[in-house]
């Protein structure tokens, strides 16, 4: 790679490093959160939602900003909001002043992402490209998986508070390389933003993961429920048909001709409604029940970690040669078999005999599967596409991860115990298998460089 090049992986991998670790991280904080605070298993759920509303529904503008305003500004602007943010998070006094300002830490994660992949994508061609993207996966994934561990120890070592500061070092060299970068900002002369469509997005999202999330406490009949919920579905049918009928779309439909990127975003939703539950499931119950502290209850997923760091960039490159369909159908195989191999675990728990046996298989079935998947969608289109088909991507798995969490009340029957676990354990799996079943049904080895339609 030349100098340039390696600046610009590194800016891609931190840039959206802060933004999966702080998606994870806030998990684990959650216990503490409502030791100080309170809050029950709603709130809970608000402060891991809010973040991913905003976050799903504005990710999709972000390719549109890039357009008008340069990647590297909008990334730029995302990094400081972020970091913000972050900060006030760490100061606020109650559970809704969190809630709040996760919403608007979502805002600018939004615009992290997809400005990273493009960046990537514009830079490296061939082979180099494929190698790329399985090192922005490997790195993107570890920061993913990591957050349990590093905020376990922040909280452990000095509260859940300091715990949302982790992101300022990371940011701020991010920053400082932005600044050693000698390309210029790219902006496409007459680009516009649906406004319109963004906001269609949220009071979709919105709507419906609130009557999801709250319906628990006033059920499905309160107009406070179904009130929301109408207008939430109401508003994404709305978001659709716009899609459909404006000359700008943030989402355009058309990319979804393209074989390999409806299949491969269609297996993305099953396979990160069961990476955003099983998440969720695993640290709160660790901590919550079983006893662990917030450190263990981050090191008991260190295996995974350890794994994508080691084989991301192997199976990427596999992925390049072969095909992505055998690695995306056996990968999400492998992670499910891992969520049952966790059934194994009783009270008292036994994390070496109990957990860790699933967390590797886990492990092992997500590295095969992450860098082949992201291969397989952003390489379905043209390369100047590549930004706005990876924002259609990562809103698809956010928001596949908001409604899993949002659903976690009705899955775990209203109690994150023993029982309940088993539940979210075995639901993760069967939404594994169903991400396979697509892959392999769907997805289809590239003969050719995809068209610019």
């Amino acid at each position: 790679m030349t100098r340039e090049q390696r600046l610009v992986l590194a800016i891609a991998v931190l840039g959206s490093f802060v933004s999966f670790l702080d998606g994870t991280l806030a998990t684990v904080a959650l216990p503490a959160i409502r030791e100080e605070l309170g809050g029950g298993l709603s709130s809970q759920q608000w402060i891991v939602d809010a973040y991913l509303i905003t976050l799903g529904a504005l990710i999709l503008i972000a390719g549109s900003l890039s357009d008008v305003y340069g990647r590297l500004v909008v990334l730029r602007v995302g990094l400081i909001g972020f970091g913000v943010t972050s900060a006030l998070i760490a100061a606020a006094p109650t559970v809704e002043f969190i809630v709040v300002l996760r919403a608007l830490q979502g805002v600018a994660g939004a615009l992290l992402v997809p400005s990273s992949l493009a960046l990537i994508m514009s830079n490296f061609s061939g082979a180099a490209q494929a190698r790329a993207i399985g090192s922005w996966t490997g790195w993107t994934s570890v920061a993913q998986l990591a957050g349990p561990l590093v905020g376990g120890g922040f909280i452990d070592l000095l509260s859940w508070r300091a715990a949302f500061l982790v992101n300022v070092l990371p940011i701020a060299v991010c920053l400082y390389l932005l600044g050693r970068l000698e390309q210029r900002d790219v902006r496409r002369p007459g680009a516009t933003i649906d406004y319109p469509g963004a906001v269609l997005a949220v009071l979709g999202l919105g709507g419906t993961v609130f009557a999801l999330i709250e319906h628990g406490n006033l059920g499905w009949s309160h107009p406070a429920i179904w009130v929301p919920l109408a207008v939430g579905v109401i508003s994404l049918a709305l978001f659709l048909h716009r899609q459909a009928t404006t000359a700008q779309p943030i989402m355009p439909l058309g990319l979804f001709r393209a074989r390999n990127f409806a299949w491969g975003n269609l297996a993305t939703t099953f396979i990160y409604a069961a990476l955003g539950l099983s998440g969720f499931v695993i640290v709160v119950y660790l901590q919550q029940e079983a006893g662990f502290g917030a450190t263990l209850a981050g090191l008991a997923t260190i295996p995974t970690t350890i794994l994508m760091i080691a084989l991301s960039s192997t199976f990427g490159r596999l992925a390049g040669r072969f095909g992505p369909r055998l690695f995306m159908t056996v990968g999400p195989l492998l992670a499910g078999a891992g969520f049952l191999l966790m059934l194994s675990v009783t009270e008292p728990l036994n994390y070496w005999t109990q957990m860790l046996p699933g967390v590797i298989v886990f492990g092992l079935g997500l590295s095969v599967t992450v860098a082949p998947l992201t291969s397989a969608v952003l390489g379905a289109v043209a390369s100047e596409r590549a930004g706005i088909a990876s924002a259609v991507n990562n809103a698809i798995a956010r928001v596949a991860g908001l409604v899993a969490v949002a659903m976690i009340g009705v899955i775990v029957g209203g109690a994150l115990d023993l029982a309940g676990f088993y539940r979210g354990l075995v639901v993760s799996a069967v939404l594994m298998g169903i991400g396979a079943a697509f892959s392999w049904i769907g997805i289809r080895t590239p003969t050719a460089q995809p068209s610019e339609s």
